[in-house]
């Protein structure tokens, strides 16, 4: 029986209210064709999440030249059609809907961000598409009992922090800090990394001192950096996106707020983030998925040919991105299709059964989509991001206490 099924939201609409992106494409209006495989995506090219949405957009441009130059996905070309959702979860339905339904897309991919990702992924279950996504980690994700969904990373929101939660608990009790303080965006992802360090210190006998939560565009941290800076918390944590810490951590320290140690998700590992905060990084800690010094064999080929296409490294977003470009060739050239029906079906079993090599590390998943394995914690020394734990795959000592910033 075909697992195709028919739309269910006003395609009309659809197309007129999205901003369509082509790259490296004929310009079909529906579905690839016997030279072409067409793959479709949503990202949020402008909206609160424009700045990683764009890094996702090189990511996913990078991975399609790459596999173009090395002969296609079963010998056929790979184009790419992207719709900007415009950071709205209600667009990226009708996006996915009329990718599908519409453009008649041989294969989708996912878009930038948890609150992007479960409502598209629930399109893509309707349609019986398989669905690997390179940014919704956080763990209601997984709770929607999704069959056709993989993350394209190491491990999931909760996890990220999980090495640093595991130093801190490991120090004797006269060097443990002892107070916490957290300040998260309203968002899945954020508030993931943020409370998954934060329950664990907790746990163990930590103090939260200050819990925050605030709105994806909240501009003035005048209010939550004063609450933190009065409480002089040991440990900060900032469940961020890019903005948001930058804006947080300028407002910690103009109040010459001092703690031991600095957790930021996501923003340290963005190249514009030493800019913005300036020669005041020193310290600042942050989990990742993946580092450009990783030997991976195909993470040297993706660095050296992303830089030449962008003028510089790639970052996290853009490496998960290239990721789940991999993961579906892998999948697609085991299987031998790539189209809408029940090729879709077969490309989810295959990748329930097996581990693929990526720029990230050999990933496999569980019957949920959540990757095995765990990230890296990166701090800033000598202003640039090395990894310090765990500590086999440590480029420099932790800074604990962090220098002042």
């Amino acid at each position: 029986m075909s697992l195709w099924k028919r739309p269910t939201l006003g395609l009309t609409a659809t197309l007129s209210a999205s901003v369509l992106v082509l790259t490296g494409c004929s310009g079909t209006s529906g579905g690839g064709s016997d030279d072409t495989v067409l793959i479709g995506v949503s990202l949020p090219l402008t909206g609160d999440f424009s700045e990683p949405g764009k890094g996702v957009q090189r990511g996913y441009e990078s991975w399609v030249e790459a596999v173009n130059a090395d002969g296609g996905l079963l010998g056929r070309e790979v184009e790419l059609k992207i719709l900007d959702d415009q950071s709205s979860a209600d667009r990226v339905v009708q996006d996915y809907e009329a990718l599908i339904a519409h453009y008649e897309v041989d294969l989708v991919f996912g878009p930038f961000s948890t609150r992007l990702v479960v409502p598209s992924a629930r399109v893509a279950e309707e349609y019986g598409m398989l669905f690997v996504e390179p940014a919704g980690a956080a763990d209601q994700v997984f709770a929607q009992g999704f069959e056709n969904l993989f993350y394209a990373a190491p491990a999931i929101a909760d996890d990220h922090y999980d090495h640093l939660a595991e130093h801190i608990l490991s120090l004797p009790p006269a060097e443990r800090p002892r107070t916490v303080a957290v300040a998260a965006m309203d968002d899945p992802f954020a508030q993931g990394t943020a409370y998954g360090l934060r329950d664990r210190l907790a746990e163990a006998g930590l103090d939260i001192v200050v819990d925050e939560v605030y709105p994806p565009n909240t501009t003035d941290f005048g209010g939550i950096a004063a609450k933190i800076a009065d409480s002089g918390a040991d440990v900060v944590i900032g469940g961020t996106q890019y903005q948001d810490a930058v804006n947080l951590i300028v407002a910690l320290q103009q109040l010459g707020y001092q703690p031991q140690l600095a957790a930021f998700s996501t923003a340290p590992t963005n190249p514009e983030f030493s800019e913005a905060i300036g020669d005041r990084t020193e310290g600042i800690l942050a989990p990742t998925g993946y580092t450009t010094r990783a030997a991976w064999p195909s993470n040297v080929e993706f660095v050296e040919h992303y830089t030449e296409m962008f003028g510089g490294p790639p970052a996290e977003d853009e490496a998960n991105a290239y990721t789940t470009g991999q993961v579906v060739a892998a999948a697609v050239e085991a299987v031998g299709c790539a189209e809408q029906g029940e090729c879709q079906q077969r490309l989810v079993d295959w990748l329930r059964e097996n581990e693929v090599d990526t720029v990230v590390g050999p990933l496999s998943w569980d019957d949920r989509g959540r990757p095995q394995s765990a990230h890296l914690i990166q701090q800033y020394v000598g202003n640039e991001m090395s990894i310090v734990l765990p500590r086999d795959a440590a480029e420099a000592e932790l800074m604990h206490p962090k220098p002042a910033w």
